[in-house]
C-alpha cells in the first residue's frame, strides 16, 4: 500500500473511533442514568421537556439512547479495530443513527441545547469519515 494511502486509511481509522467513542461513551453514560432516573434529575433535565412528546418520563428515551447510539457506537467501534470489510458502512449508518436521534429530539422536544449541535457535528463527521473510507484509493491503496 503506497504510504499516503496508508497515511489516509490510519488517519480516518483514527477520527472515526475517536468520534465513535466519544458519541458510544457519552450514550451509554446518558441513557443508563435516563434509565437509572427517568425523572431526568441525574442529568438536570426537566420533565417538562418532554410535555410535547409521547413520553411521560426519560426511560424509553433513555433505552434507546443507549442502545441506538451507546451500544452500537462501540460495536462500531470494535467492528474498526477488527479492520470488518463492511466498517465504512457501519461508521456512515452509525452518523445516520446520530443525526437521525439529534432531528427527533429538536423535532419533539422543540428545544435547543448546545451539546445537540456538537452531537449533530459528531454524526455528521461520521457520515463524511465513512465515506471517505470507502473511497477505492484508500480502501485498497492504490491512489493516482
Amino acid at each position: 500500500m503506497p504510504l499516503f494511502a496508508w497515511i489516509m486509511k490510519l488517519l480516518l481509522t483514527i477520527v472515526a473511533a475517536a468520534l465513535l467513542l466519544f458519541n458510544g461513551i457519552g450514550a451509554l453514560y446518558g441513557g443508563w442514568s435516563l434509565m437509572a432516573y427517568p425523572d431526568g434529575s441525574n442529568l438536570q433535565m426537566p420533565i417538562e421537556w418532554l410535555e410535547r412528546t409521547p413520553f411521560s418520563d426519560f426511560l424509553i428515551p433513555g433505552i434507546i439512547l443507549f442502545i441506538a447510539n451507546g451500544l452500537c457506537s462501540i460495536f462500531v467501534f470494535a467492528m474498526l479495530l477488527f479492520n470488518h470489510k463492511k466498517t465504512s458502512w457501519l461508521v456512515m449508518a452509525q452518523g445516520v443513527i446520530l443525526v437521525g436521534w439529534i432531528v427527533v429530539q429538536i423535532l419533539l422536544v422543540q428545544k435547543y441545547h448546545p451539546l445537540q449541535l456538537i452531537l449533530g457535528t459528531v454524526g455528521v463527521g461520521l457520515l463524511v469519515t465513512g465515506w471517505l473510507m470507502l473511497r477505492p484509493g484508500i480502501r485498497t491503496g492504490k491512489i493516482g
